[in-house]
């Protein structure tokens, strides 16, 4: 899909593949941005950042990381070369990424240990295969796919309310969550170390169809009291247990609060993003422009991800915006763009008071969506 667009699109002669980002600093007597990339300099009237959270893996802090004498690698940094079949594997981390690749790191492997700091809700995975005769029928009725799609991003959004308002929804997608736990888990010990103890929708809402019977395999052990050390020969947990193993994977997420972008881009006083944002955490106007940084639009950018659909529709959204700050430097015959520091703030103080009574700022866990401070940057 992708090729096909940037060839019907004309977008293929103006890609620089390959070429890393190494620094932009706004020009403020031009009124250009100035970029030192891999392949040499640049200039620019405008940059957008398109390089979204999910990006630099994060490494569990605890001793001996970084002693362990077998394969060790993030899941976000996948080694190939390490072949898994019949290994004794560790996991370190239950969130988005290790629901994905546990179901088939326990079919290669001799024995798998799972270290959960905290157990996420998981619902089913709506996933079916669609008839050949209802694809024709959408190729015969396009109206018809049409409504389809929409009827997903209505049901989705009927979803929100779950995480905004709770009551009753929130309530029924909790208990669907603890239905699906109960029909995959017999043995009532791991149930109780895989049910949470916050509130539907406070963490990120998992979706799978296999992860759960996989942690019910004979080969599978669950280890819920923490990690303390990492030692040469294994991990040691919680109840100073080592399990000896002979490959670790960390699913332990990303570094979402520090961007390698955000250190490299300079804004119009000197200082970079991650300078400006270290006082009060990653803040935007609209999650997309930022005061001090004239002609820098970000996508995905703080207080932008949706719990409840789709990020893509949050991206498109974006590109609609910024197309429009665009028009608007050109019908006003000006060079340069910012928000204004005021405006920036009114819209932060408003947003973070709406999100206050959500269930992702009080639903009783800790998750990445905050900063250390408590504030959702998310």
């Amino acid at each position: 899909y992708l090729e096909r667009v940037t060839t019907e699109f004309g977008v293929r002669p103006h890609l620089h593949l390959d070429t890393d980002l190494e620094a932009g600093v706004w020009d403020d007597t031009a009124l250009l941005w100035r970029l030192t990339t891999s392949r040499g300099e640049l200039t620019a009237d405008v940059v957008v950042s398109g390089c979204g959270g999910l990006v630099e893996p994060h490494y569990p802090e605890v001793p001996g990381v970084g002693t362990f004498h077998g394969p060790a690698f993030h899941s976000a940094r996948w080694d190939h070369d390490v072949d898994l079949t019949g290994k004794r594997v560790a996991v370190i981390g239950t969130g988005a990424s290790a629901i994905q690749f546990v179901p088939v790191v326990q079919q290669q492997a001799a024995s798998l240990v799972l270290f959960q700091r905290t157990p996420p809700w998981i619902v089913p995975r709506l996933d079916r295969p669609i008839p050949d005769q209802r694809k024709e029928l959408y190729r015969r009725r396009p109206a018809l796919q049409n409504a389809a799609r929409n009827g997903i991003y209505w049901f989705n959004e009927l979803n929100l309310l779950a995480f905004t308002r709770g009551g009753r929804l929130r309530a029924l997608a909790q208990r669907e969550a603890t239905r699906n736990l109960h029909g995959a888990i017999a043995d009532p010990a791991l149930r109780a170390r895989l049910t949470p103890d916050w509130a539907f929708g406070c963490k990120r809402v998992l979706l799978s169809n296999d992860y759960y019977p996989a942690l019910a395999q004979d080969n599978v052990q669950v280890v819920s009291t923490g990690i303390t050390e990492v030692r040469p020969e294994g991990v040691v947990d919680g109840d100073g247990v080592l399990h000896e193993v002979d490959v670790i994977v960390y699913g332990t997420g990303f570094r979402v609060m520090d961007i390698p972008v955000a250190h490299r881009l300079l804004g119009r006083d000197g200082r970079t993003l991650s300078d400006t944002w270290s006082e009060h955490g990653p803040q935007a106007h609209r999650g997309t422009t930022v005061a001090g940084f004239p002609n820098l639009f970000l996508l995905l950018g703080p207080n932008t991800a949706l719990a409840h659909s789709s990020v893509v529709f949050m991206i498109e959204a974006q590109i609609t915006y910024v197309v429009e700050a665009l028009k608007a430097l050109a019908a006003y015959g000006a060079r340069a763009l910012e928000v204004r520091q005021a405006s920036q703030d009114a819209y932060n103080d408003d947003l973070q008071e709406r999100l206050s009574t959500t269930v992702w700022n009080s639903g009783g866990c800790r998750s990445w969506y905050r900063d250390a401070t408590g504030r959702n940057f998310t």
